[in-house]
């Protein structure tokens, strides 16, 4: 009995040991001043969700036809093509299949992204995160959505891209990210936004708490084959999932082999989750460049929304009065 038990185990820890397995035999090239080559274009694109549905509760890994069948399903559902739903719901699809990056579920057939807690989700928000949420809810419904282009996300207003981080995130498009080296320094840029973060790697300390910076404010140090980078100095925001400008983000960076890297961060924030949370995402290597995200302040789909706004209240009104007579 004991002999099958330890059977068992050693079957259902084989993908993460055969990950771990790789990561200590494979030694990564240099860059010419000695430090572990990470450089390149990688894709993060995934159809593993960042939080286990909750269908899967209890269910850490998927058989590969279970992958298969959740990869398929995945892709009917989030499709862009799709024309059910109504007018409503096909302009919330927005672009069309093709301009997507689905990607397929992570080696090892995990559930979720998040790899602690081991249930695969979000840690719950603290009474005081949850108070702060429903205020600024409520102050959004009282002033409306959209007063002004202040009143949208940077998102929207194509100054920072929620994914594109800090920390990165797999979006539907553009889930692209470059690595550049030089000496005492490393680069990340996306392709979402197109936003770089130039990360010192000196030992330099971080800038003066009543500094904020959208991005936050990134320190670089190696630890062995293993890029580790340390944010701090968030604004109120980019306010990542909830969390405030003391979020303390560490980033991890690891090339396991040739043609994958092997990002991972954790986020602590005590005033905002009840406790810290982490996140491990597999990239792969391609070969095609970073392309221009032509996104910038300026677009006209912001002007769209406002106008957009106008008109949905001017309806309004109109129900009002006549309502009235």
């Amino acid at each position: 009995m004991s002999g099958r038990l330890l059977l068992i185990v050693a079957v259902l820890l084989a993908p993460a040991a055969g990950f771990g397995q790789k990561a200590k035999t494979w030694t990564p090239p240099r860059t010419v001043d000695g430090q572990p080559d990470l450089q390149g274009v990688w894709s993060d694109a995934t159809a593993t969700p960042l939080e286990r549905p909750s269908e899967l509760a209890g269910k850490p890994v998927l058989t590969e036809q279970e992958a298969a069948e959740f990869e398929r399903q995945t892709l009917q559902n989030a499709s862009g093509d799709r024309r059910d739903g109504g007018a409503q719901a096909d302009v919330g699809r927005a672009y069309n299949e093709f301009w997507r990056e689905r990607g397929k579920v992570v080696p090892g057939r995990r559930t979720s992204l998040i790899v602690d807690p081991a249930d695969g989700k979000i840690p719950l928000l603290t009474q005081e995160a949850q108070k702060k949420q429903s205020a600024l809810a409520a102050a959004r419904r009282a002033r409306g959505p959209a007063d002004g282009p202040e009143d949208r996300s940077l998102a929207e207003r194509c100054l920072i891209w929620a994914s594109a981080g800090p920390p990165m995130l797999p979006a539907g498009y553009n889930s692209n990210f470059q690595i550049l080296q030089a000496p005492g320094y490393v680069v990340l840029l996306n392709e979402m936004i197109h936003d770089a973060r130039v990360i010192p790697l000196d030992g330099r300390p971080h800038a003066p708490s009543n500094v904020r910076l959208w991005m936050g404010d990134s320190r670089g140090r190696w630890e062995g084959n293993t890029l580790v980078v340390d944010t701090t100095n968030f604004s109120e925001k980019t306010n990542f999932r909830g969390a405030g400008p003391n979020m303390h983000l560490v980033e991890r960076f690891t090339r396991v082999d040739p043609e994958t890297l092997v990002y991972e961060f954790t986020v602590d924030d005590p005033t905002t989750f009840t406790r810290p949370w982490t996140v491990s995402i597999p990239s792969n290597r391609i070969e095609s460049p970073i392309y221009e995200y032509a996104c910038h302040e300026g677009n006209y789909g912001m002007t769209g929304m406002l106008a957009g706004a106008r008109a949905e209240e001017k309806k309004a009104e109109a129900a009002v009065q006549k309502g009235s007579r």
